[in-house]
């Protein structure tokens, strides 16, 4: 059997038990055969970006931030669209790696869930380019409605939703086991 995969996940969602966590505690567990994940739940407390500090002395948690990337074997960034926007504190921890390579060709995934999504999907497809992380159209999933298409337990209740939701994670899949660095 291959050994499985290290996959770290960002949740930009600043509310707890959000459909972005539900999502991917679903994830964790259609994927436990086959990825270890590690779920980044402390955005809020992360400090505002300071581009002097992030090239010179970053603070010890985005050091930690920045190396738990830089293991991983792949990346899943779950999303919701505030303000048609990604969240403050997902542009602002994307915006602490800027500087650096810990991006570059990493497998990722990008999914956002919320009541719309196009505009912060867009953007988070946009900034995620700029870094050079690596995903494809397979690999990005948008949500539109997602607070009527997944209940409290978590479990996707619209088949649409659902199918999407499958076929991102196959995509993923193929993409961190085909990845070649």
């Amino acid at each position: 059997m291959a050994t499985k995969k290290n996959i770290f996940i960002i949740i930009g969602s600043a509310s707890e038990n959000s459909a972005n966590e539900k999502l991917i505690d679903q994830f964790a567990r259609l994927t436990q055969n086959e990825f270890n994940v590690t779920v980044f739940h402390e955005l809020k407390s992360l400090p505002h970006f300071d581009p002097q500090l992030s090239a010179n002395s970053p603070p010890k948690a985005i050091v930690e931030f920045r190396e738990a990337i830089e293991k991983a074997d792949g990346l899943v960034i779950c999303t919701p669209e505030y303000v048609f926007s990604i969240p403050s504190g997902l542009k602002n921890v994307i915006e602490w790696c800027v500087a650096t390579t810990i991006f570059s060709e990493k497998p990722t995934g990008l999914i956002t869930a919320s009541a719309h999504g196009q505009k912060g999907h867009e953007e988070l497809q946009l900034l995620m380019k700029t870094v050079v992380a690596r995903f494809t159209d397979e690999t990005t999933l948008l949500i539109p409605g997602i607070k009527g298409k997944i209940s409290e337990t978590g479990e996707i209740k619209d088949s649409q939703t659902k199918e999407e939701f499958m076929q991102f994670i196959r995509a993923f899949k193929d993409l961190t086991n085909n990845a070649s660095y």
